[in-house]
């Protein structure tokens, strides 16, 4: 199979032919058979999938080099702080007063996500793959132009082309200073010295994530939200989260809304923000200010409303069918550019594996995006699976759910005497027959790790039932998603007593 792969930067692969399980693929009338627009995550998975690769940020797209990774390492380094202090609690002498230092936390993840860029280079060299890094956009339904960092260019013409061009961070155009002198999460994990007292300006599980790692270090830390904090999670779930940040050290200013940020001559910036509730204006200073209020997908560059790829005109993401389909026969898109689709990357990566495979022929598997599984990383973790209570309720009734929950505290916060208070476990089932689990939220220490297995379960069609007989492994805070017995409805006390 002839391939060819480009996105913001794209490589381009000069395979004339490959053989495919057995049978040989050739490129007919066109130059290629498949272009994947797009280097992130998904792109990768798709083109590797395909024979093909692009890139975007380097190699690795949002998730690698300014997202899911730094985003982690920087979580962890915060933990490891908290944890220290546990320390003590625990029997370990240590000397002086605890700190941190930027620099030296920078470099190492930057350096691993730089290792990381190299063995997906190295990938490529296996694959026997050549590319190139070119700014690419659609001629038309079957062509792609490519621009490289030297202007030269470069036509190539494919018989099906996907589009993986992801999203980037919006900043707000109606707010005089943001633009100039602020920074989104595209910039906070590569800044090379620290950033100070920060303000946050969003509530998503991006804001809350970095407010949380950027606490954890010992900055001063304010997140501004203007109405509900994780938007689209389940909101009994989402105050624990702000609940458990507040005791932890972050600020929040509530219902409140910028109107400007301006430099001072000392070099801080001055933020003027709108409280809603009172109608005021207020004001602080702050070393930096992290926009982080949703992002915008990377197709206004991509000329797609010329070839006739249609779009939500709200969000700018195109308008996708089951298959990954466009509104042009042999476009496709996934990822976080396609409406209505979880802005999460390993569902980019399962896509576009499967949107490869059936290109190539080789499956028709479509892809499942129901009940993806999710973990929040905030000082507090918090990962579920399936519905909300709230989308529960919109979809079943009320009166056709029962809701089991648990408050519990985590074996390894007891000696350390930190408050377990948030740490909360919600199944919402279907009120008849074996109640079908429909969703399942944790909070907790490693909440990630805990959902990810129950999410297997899930996909299985796991039951009540099915949970109230297994047996949990004692003692971890997973068990005590086996023995939730205490339901909303009944009014009893759900505190979890002894071990």
């Amino acid at each position: 199979m002839h391939t060819f792969s480009c996105v913001s930067y794209c490589i381009i692969s000069l395979i004339l032919e490959i053989k495919w399980q057995g049978v040989w693929f050739v490129t007919g009338t066109f130059d290629y058979d498949l272009v994947v627009i797009g280097g992130g995550s998904g792109g990768l998975a798709c083109s590797k999938e395909g024979k093909c690769l692009s890139t975007k940020w380097g190699i690795g797209g949002t998730c690698v080099n300014v997202g899911c990774i730094p985003k982690k390492l920087m979580h962890q380094a915060a933990l490891l702080g908290t944890a220290l202090k546990d320390a003590q609690k625990y029997g370990w002498q240590v000397p002086g007063p605890i700190s941190h230092d930027w620099r030296t936390m920078a470099e190492a993840v930057q350096n691993h996500i730089r290792s990381l860029n190299w063995g997906h280079r190295v990938q490529l060299q296996d694959k026997k793959v050549t590319y190139l890094n070119m700014k690419g956009r659609l001629v038309d339904e079957h062509t792609v132009q490519g621009l490289s960092k030297t202007g030269k260019e470069t036509t190539l013409t494919a018989k099906n082309i996907v589009i993986a061009t992801g999203g980037r961070p919006k900043y707000p155009t109606h707010v005089p200073g943001a633009i100039e002198h602020s920074i989104t999460s595209d910039d906070i994990f590569w800044l090379k010295e620290s950033p100070g007292k920060t303000l946050v300006v969003g509530a998503s599980y991006v804001a809350l994530e970095c407010a949380g790692f950027l606490t954890g270090l010992g900055l001063d830390t304010t997140v501004m939200v203007r109405s509900v904090p994780l938007r689209g999670f389940d909101q009994q779930m989402a105050g624990l989260v702000t609940d458990y940040m507040e005791a932890y050290g972050t600020k929040f200013c509530w219902k409140s809304v910028p109107k400007r940020v301006a430099k001072l001559s000392c070099g801080k910036l001055q933020v003027t923000w709108t409280d809603r509730q009172t109608g005021q204006d207020q004001q602080d200073s702050f070393d930096s200010v992290l926009w982080a209020i949703g992002r915008a997908p990377e197709t206004k560059t991509l000329n797609l409303e010329k070839v006739g790829i249609k779009l939500n005109k709200e969000s700018g993401k195109i308008l996708v069918g089951a298959d990954e389909s466009t509104s042009v026969p042999n476009i496709y898109a996934f990822g976080d550019i396609g409406e209505g689709r979880p802005e999460l990357t390993p569902t980019a990566i399962k896509a576009g594996k499967l949107l490869a495979r059936r290109l190539t022929g080789q499956s028709s598997e479509l892809m499942n995006y129901d009940n993806v599984a999710t973990t929040v990383f905030t000082p507090l973790e918090y990962g579920c699976v399936g519905l909300s209570e709230e989308e529960a309720e919109s979809r079943h009734g009320k009166d056709s759910i029962e809701v089991y929950h648990a408050f519990y505290k985590p074996l390894e916060f007891t000696v350390a005497e930190r408050d377990g208070s948030h740490c909360y476990i919600k199944v919402v089932c279907e009120r008849g027959g074996d109640q079908r689990i429909l969703g399942l939220h944790f909070t907790g220490p490693n909440a990630g790790e805990v959902t990810q297995g129950f999410a297997m379960g899930f996909r299985c069609g796991a039951t009540m039932n099915h949970l109230k007989e297994t047996v949990g492994i004692h003692p971890t805070c997973a068990e005590e998603l086996t023995k939730v017995n205490i339901s909303k409805r009944s009014g009893l006390d759900p505190t979890v007593t002894g071990c």
